[in-house]
């Protein structure tokens, strides 16, 4: 009788560089300690048998005739393995298994790379030939099965920070660039708002807006850079932006330089932990003000983490609604307590590993 395989991956925080990365700039995620776990056997029937008692679903369908129509949008079940027959694997066995998770759905903290890096990794377990997949691959795989396959907007850090772990920082342009760090940090606290993200509208206002703006300053000095520009030199294009686009502008340099303080933090090895949560908090003030992704609801919760102890705190993921997190090396539960006090779920979480293999038997976190 096969022995069950269980594959589980990290959800992630995006530390800096929120609504940077489709600007062309770099972003710092961390892998986080709330994961998604799925647990699977082969079976010589030719299809997917997949449980999901956390959302009261499944999956079933047959792989007699590949590759497989999708049917209904961000099919990754299916899309996983379309993309993995474009790279010659073969699949003669059928699968069952289970799936259950302590992400956040929906909340902005990538259940779903998650989901697709798992399915994937399980996926390339019990293909006919499994190969040697890194972390790394599978980010590529998972990127084009939820990405590319479905037309979807997005980068590529969801799918490095939850495969690779711990603490990245990503660059996309000019060629894509990928450091990893040794976690130094201490307990953050997730704050789930329960309030469902306003993807469309955030990304409406911020990134279109942004490039925008952009085309503006281009048509006016062909020279002009977000990566060199100087934050204090802004106001020379004041003349022909808009008030929102020039808050626009300031926030989006603003992040730049923040990111590029706590980089340097994670290179030298040496962390002002202190300081970083200031970051963090500076970084959520342009998220608030200028970019205008956080909530009256969020923007409590990171107010009463604060007064808790926090270092600092900010929202996370495209906005709108989703979740905030709190940096909180000294007593999260304190911290936790007054998120939930202000009307959020709160988790307390530590930085992870990445894509792992488990025993069959491990337990989910509650």
């Amino acid at each position: 009788m096969p022995i069950p395989l269980s594959i589980s991956t990290p959800g992630r925080i995006c530390l800096f560089g929120e609504h940077q990365d489709y600007l062309g700039l770099p972003v710092i995620a961390a892998a986080i300690s709330r994961r998604i776990r799925i647990t699977a056997e082969p079976m010589s029937q030719p299809e997917v048998q997949l449980s999901l008692p956390d959302i009261d679903a499944e999956e079933r369908f047959s792989l007699r005739t590949l590759p497989l129509p999708y049917q209904h949008d961000r099919d990754y079940f299916r899309s996983a393995i379309n993309v993995l027959l474009r790279e010659g694997f073969q699949f003669s066995n059928g699968i069952q298994g289970e799936v259950r998770g302590t992400i956040p759905i929906n909340s902005g903290t990538s259940s779903s790379s998650a989901l697709l890096i798992t399915w994937l990794a399980i996926l390339n377990q019990f293909a006919n030939q499994p190969q040697s997949l890194s972390p790394r691959r599978l980010a590529e795989l998972a990127y084009t099965a939820e990405i590319l396959e479905f037309g979807e907007p997005g980068g590529m850090m969801d799918h490095y920070a939850t495969a690779v772990g711990g603490v990245i920082y990503l660059e996309s342009k000019p060629v894509l660039h990928l450091e990893s760090f040794p976690s130094q940090l201490g307990t953050f606290v997730l704050g789930d708002s329960r309030q469902p993200k306003d993807t469309i509208g955030v990304l409406r206002h911020v990134k279109f807006g942004m490039l925008g703006a952009m085309e503006k300053i281009r048509r006016y000095d062909p020279g002009f850079s977000l990566t060199t520009h100087p934050l204090g030199a802004a106001d020379e294009y004041r003349s022909i932006l808009t008030p929102d686009e020039m808050a626009l502008l300031k926030g989006n340099l603003s992040d730049r330089d923040v990111l590029r303080e706590a980089l340097a933090m994670f290179r030298t090895g040496t962390i002002d932990h202190h300081r970083l949560g200031a970051l963090l908090t500076i970084h959520q003030t342009s998220l608030q003000n200028a970019k205008r992704v956080s909530t009256p609801k969020i923007d409590r919760m990171i107010d009463e983490a604060l007064r808790a102890g926090a270092y600092g705190g900010k929202i996370n993921g495209s906005g709108g609604g989703g979740c905030m997190f709190a940096y909180a090396p000294e007593n999260p539960e304190a911290v936790a307590e007054a998120i939930e006090r202000a009307g959020g779920k709160a988790y307390i979480v530590h930085v992870d590993q990445g894509v792992s293999v488990l025993p069959h038997t491990l337990p989910v976190e509650d």
